[in-house]
């Protein structure tokens, strides 16, 4: 199961009623793993008052380095080394080891625990995994901002559940040797060897995608493809491309959710000109060209689950 809790969702300035950019994941398996996206100016305040324990979180993915998406990285760590962590904490982003390095510079920290900054990469189209755990992984992908930028996709491993029927089809008892071919994915029995597809029905694993701030790509369709769920930049109502923004609108959004075959597509990062009833428009907008769309606002929660 994986719980998403949006705790900040607005451009560049935050209002009262949203606050910078900054996602939580909750995933669960026989354990709990605390993944932050984004860490946008009071972040740690929005984890307080979502009721999430910031000492969980031990990756940080942030898209780019804007402050509206990083600057809350500064107050975060600080209050975690008040907390006396001991635990090691990891920053990916494109870049990273640069940017965590001045902001660990700056004022006297005196850290009482250890942090990795990760570099990710932000030019090409290649997708890669820059997490792996036993039960999720995490890959990301360039995306096309003012700045060096990356996407974020978190896939839960797929797991595979033995058929009973198809034991007895191919002449085989349940054993010991079950549990080699679970953790090999093939095992011998009786000298032959048996690979998990023969015996077992797959289960999918949840796939959600993150992109930031960009504008409509490629690159996006590709790591989003059958995706769960796609949250993508959703900036402006309508894009004027001779401003040159390096967002997208709803519609750009949307038509790239319909490409990719996503379940849903969840739009973030509003831009504060808009009041209540022109968020209600573009959503409108939206589901015209991708009919499973909801703009997100803080502190709205969403629970993914695998049949």
């Amino acid at each position: 199961m994986l719980e998403i809790t949006f705790l900040g969702t607005v451009s560049g300035i935050p209002t009262r009623d949203r606050n910078h950019s900054a996602i939580i994941f909750e995933h669960y398996t026989d354990t709990k793993s605390t993944l932050l996206f984004d860490c946008g100016e009071g972040t740690q305040k929005q984890l307080m008052l979502a009721g999430i324990n910031f000492m969980d979180i031990d990756n940080i993915f942030i898209s780019h380095w804007h402050a509206d998406h990083f600057a809350g990285l500064i107050p975060l760590i600080q209050t975690m080394n008040m907390e006396k962590r001991r635990k090691e904490l990891k920053i990916y982003g494109p870049e990273a080891e640069r940017f965590v390095a001045d902001i660990i510079d700056l004022g006297y920290f005196g850290l009482r625990f250890p942090i990795e900054a990760v570099n990710v990469p932000f030019e090409g189209d290649e997708i890669t995994t820059i997490l792996d755990e036993e039960n999720f992984e995490v890959c990301s992908v360039p995306m096309l901002h003012t700045v060096p930028s990356a996407a974020y996709c978190f896939k839960e491993k797929d797991t595979w559940n033995i058929d009973l029927g198809k034991l007895k089809e191919h002449g085989l008892k349940r054993g010991v040797w079950l549990k080699k071919l679970k953790k090999h994915n093939e095992a011998e029995y009786k000298g032959k060897k048996i690979k998990i597809e023969d015996v077992s029905n797959k289960k999918e694993g949840l796939k959600v995608v993150y992109t930031g701030d960009t504008k409509p790509n490629e690159n996006t369709v590709k790591i989003s493809e059958n995706a769960d769920m796609l949250i993508h930049d959703g900036t402006f109502l309508e894009l004027d491309e001779s401003k040159g923004k390096y967002h997208a609108d709803v519609g750009e959004a949307a038509k790239i959710a319909e490409e990719a075959n996503v379940k849903k597509l969840i739009l973030t990062h509003i831009s504060r000109r808009y009041n209540k009833e022109d968020i209600k428009e573009m959503e409108e907008k939206a589901k015209k060209i991708f009919p499973h769309t909801t703009i997100a606002h803080d502190m709205m929660k969403l629970t993914l689950k695998k049949n």
